[in-house]
């Protein structure tokens, strides 16, 4: 892993034996020695050659917040006490929606003190137990020894704990899929959802394309969606031994929905309508190893820096390259990733253990941006993305989202369709509150600015039944009856309480990433505004007293910007 991510967190070393304030742990494998003991040596009497007493490993302290639970050991309850753990399980299952990790041999404090195996081996019955009566599985993610100050092997064990679906409120993550023209995105989506290798010449993208043109061209020009699946105990679900989605749905404890974007210039504005409509948890960047950072790659790292949106890079296609020629192209990502617009600590994932550690890094801080290197031909290295995706944490705590769904129902039409025998379907995002069949709801705004009701008549997630509907889930809405004239993408459905209105003049404040030209006064713009893409005129730019009304583009990129400015735009419709 690079270096700069210990800077980051810190060393999980520390001396004088206080924690290290967000440590990470650098693990290597089960039965391996732990990167985070003290100086290199043989041992004696827990003391190294030089009688200096070894600096004890520690990990961050435990957060009452979040799915990460610390465990000493777990040796016979009583049943008081297993009553205790089981309703702390719980609520770290509430708090990670639905998964849990648990660290068996370490202290609250962080510091790793192990446990001998049969202590280990009891710790992780009475944890299974404990899963058992929360309707969860366990999986063992990783071992490692730990040899400070014990003459005895001691190990931690890193546990994941995954609660069994149930009333389709299962962990759903969506991961936009960004990256230059033929870089292979609809190529690896094929693989992971197939789950069969391509052949080199695009068998696997071709259950992606949606329409004859892209099979002809063999470039995406659409939005599409695929779904991987994961069951309780971490493995994988896909349609390699699923028929359908509903499937899929059924067996799986998380869901992975990628959102598959075009990486044509010419479908830019298909690509910035996903990255701002689909409101992506995250977004992976694919880059090819022969080409390296080429086309568009910039354009879309700017766009999910400018969007905020987190997001880890894949390079493909290391099967056609040479070692140094991959090489090379993963360290011209980490000097664009240094850069001081990005601002970002590249970490390389090379093994199974970075795989976990990189997952759990990428989701406590936003500067992490693990890098792989894999082959959707050869299946190199494409176990480690699997992993990473598997472990990978929700990225909004428990807390966020119930303040989301205790604010009035708000959902953003995306797509529209005629269903035969149901009638007029919705798609798109529940941005805020609940919704629930039989919900009536108002939608807008029309031409004239007006809002209609309307009655919300059946859901369905991921193609399957579902009755409620929270705040940041994806579903389609099936509307009976009405009119599907009558609506265009980018209305909202509301609930009536909030009293909807419309406005066709606001402020906003620019970022020029670049521009061939000047921004003044008059200048026609597109304005991306969650689902909504429309035009909209500049009437005026707020400048200093010295400063002339207008906006010029960086010399260079990177840095994807420098400076911002106050703007005021009026829609060219309401």
């Amino acid at each position: 892993m690079d270096s700069r991510v210990s800077e980051l967190f810190g060393g999980c070393c520390r001396p004088g034996g206080g924690p290290a304030v967000g440590g990470t742990l650098k693990a290597r494998g089960a039965g391996g020695s732990s990167g985070c003991g003290g100086p290199k040596g043989k041992k004696k009497n827990g003391r190294n050659r030089g009688g200096k007493a070894n600096n004890p490993p520690y990990l961050p302290p435990e957060a009452e917040d979040g799915n990460i639970e610390y465990k000493l050991k777990l040796v016979n309850p009583s049943q008081y006490r297993f009553e205790h753990l089981v309703t702390q399980m719980k609520w770290r299952l509430q708090e990670g929606r639905g998964e849990a990790v648990y660290q068996i041999g370490v202290e609250d404090n962080g510091l790793l003190v192990g446990l001998a195996e049969e202590e280990m081996r009891a710790s992780l019955k009475t944890l299974h137990r404990m899963a058992e009566k929360v309707g969860a599985d366990i999986t063992v993610l990783r071992e490692r020894e730990v040899d400070y100050d014990s003459d005895m092997p001691r190990k931690i064990t890193e546990v994941l704990v995954r609660k069994v679906p149930d009333n389709q409120q299962f962990l759903d993550l969506r991961v936009a899929v960004l990256g230059n023209v033929d870089s292979g995105k609809s190529t690896l989506l094929g693989v992971l959802t197939q789950g069969e290798l391509d052949n080199g010449r695009g068998r696997a993208r071709l259950n992606l394309f949606r329409h004859l043109h892209e099979i002809q061209s063999g470039r995406t020009s659409s939005i599409s969606f695929e779904i991987l699946g994961f069951n309780s105990k971490g493995e994988v679900v896909n349609y390699s031994d699923s028929r359908t989605a509903e499937e899929i749905c059924e067996s799986s404890s998380k869901m992975i929905t990628f959102i598959d974007l075009a990486g044509h210039h010419k479908y830019l504005h298909t690509t910035i309508f996903g990255l701002t409509s689909y409101c992506p948890d995250c977004a992976l960047l694919l880059v090819s190893a022969n080409t390296g950072i080429a086309g568009t790659t910039r354009e879309h790292l700017g766009l999910a820096l400018a969007l905020k949106v987190p997001f880890f890079i894949v390079v493909s296609k290391v099967d056609l390259c040479a070692k140094t020629t991959v090489e090379r192209t993963v360290r011209q990502l980490e000097r664009v990733l240094k850069q001081p617009g990005c601002h970002k600590v590249p970490m390389l994932v090379t093994s199974e253990d970075d795989a976990v550690t990189a997952a759990q890094q990428f989701a406590q801080s936003p500067n992490v941006t693990p890098i792989f290197t894999l082959s959707s031909v050869s299946g190199e290295s494409l176990d480690l993305l699997k992993v990473f995706l598997n472990i990978l944490p929700p990225l909004t705590n428990s807390k966020e989202q119930e303040e989301l769904m205790q604010q009035l129902t708000e959902f953003q039409v995306d797509e529209i369709y005629t269903v035969p025998e149901v009638g007029t379907v919705v798609g798109g995002t529940l941005s805020s509150g609940i919704c629930r069949e039989g919900d009536q709801l108002v939608v807008g705004p029309t031409d004239d600015g007006c809002f209609l009701e309307l009655r919300v008549c059946s859901i369905q997630r991921n193609r399957s039944a579902c009755r409620v509907l929270r705040a940041g889930q994806a579903a389609t809405l099936a509307l009976g009856d009405f009119d599907r004239a009558l609506l265009r993408k980018g209305m909202v459905m509301v609930s009536p309480e909030m009293n909807p209105t419309i406005c066709s003049v606001f402020e906003a404040e620019i970022v020029l990433l670049f521009h061939a030209t000047t921004f003044r006064r008059g200048f026609q713009v597109t304005v991306h505004v969650g689902n909504v893409r429309q035009t909209a005129v500049v009437e005026k730019i707020h400048a200093k007293a010295r400063e002339r009304p207008v906006l010029s583009a960086p010399c260079s990129l990177p840095p994807f910007w420098r400076g911002a400015k106050l703007g005021v735009a009026r829609e060219g419709r309401s």
